[in-house]
């Protein structure tokens, strides 16, 4: 019995330190539409335009155009992108795409989602999606693994009539994200995320030809994570102790009240 308090004792108090550290691990709340959501979407990389995690953004386009829109993804994270695309009323049949590139400007693979769909005549809108894989704190140098850093979308027509093209469209584009947690946690992390420079800053005095390039201000609420910490370590430790404490009491157990009374004293 008195091993049996113990050891409830102790899966008490592990429970205790442990909520903090669950709690701190659950997914904050995504950035809200506050009325500053973009209306317009780059026409390249470099002029991508930038969005939060669980922002809705909207664009007026012309079918063949390239959209881009970028957004921040941290380690232990699984981006969704999703993108709606509503047509004119009279058109032929168009096939849609997005594709989402890295810091490095790899094209990721989707893990589920339909990326690319056609819309026959007469179809208002295509809706699409991807779901990207979860991003890693660390890979090797030949693996095309996501990275925490900036993230594009690119979103263009693959396939249409050329009666359709230059056609008015307009779309929206969702970004969200899922925390993993430490079941995706790696050893090791990189130096810095991977965010790119954008475009050069002017300042009153220099010349076109001497402004500097600054960095993309663009990073995950609360800011990058540091790679190394997860809730991974706060169940290795409950593991540790849980094992040592079963330690216990199995020798606890096996070891008895001490010598039999029945055994007569040595010597």
């Amino acid at each position: 019995m008195r091993i049996t308090r113990v050891l409830g004792a102790a899966l008490l108090a592990l429970g205790l330190a442990a909520g903090p550290a669950a709690a701190d691990s659950t997914p904050s709340p995504s950035a809200s539409d506050d009325g500053k959501a973009p209306t317009r979407a780059g026409t390249s990389f470099r002029t991508a335009t930038e969005l939060e995690l669980g922002q809705r953004a909207t664009a007026s386009g012309s079918a063949g155009d390239y959209l881009y829109w970028s957004f921040p993804a941290d380690a232990e994270q699984r981006p969704t992108v999703e993108a709606t695309v509503r047509l004119p009323r009279t058109h032929g049949t168009q096939t849609w795409q997005i594709d989402v590139y890295d810091g490095l400007r790899r094209r990721q693979s989707c893990q589920y989602g339909a990326a690319t769909r056609t819309a026959g005549q007469g179809t208002s809108s295509v809706e699409l999606a991807c779901v990207l894989r979860t991003v890693r704190a660390w890979a090797e140098p030949w693996a095309n693994d996501p990275l925490p850093g900036t993230y594009y979308v690119r979103l263009t027509v693959v396939d249409l009539a050329s009666s359709d093209l230059g056609q008015p469209v307009s779309t929206e584009v969702r970004v969200g994200s899922k925390d993993i947690g430490g079941a995706a946690a790696v050893d090791g992390s990189l130096a810095k995320p991977l965010v790119p420079g954008i475009a050069a800053e002017s300042r009153a005095g220099e010349q076109d030809g001497s402004k500097p390039a600054v960095l993309s201000g663009i990073e995950p609420d609360g800011g990058w994570s540091s790679g190394w910490w997860s809730d991974r370590w706060v169940w290795t430790a409950i593991g540790g102790v849980l094992a040592a404490l079963a330690g216990i009491g199995g020798y606890a157990l096996t070891r008895g009240s001490g010598r039999p009374s029945r055994v007569p004293p040595a010597g």
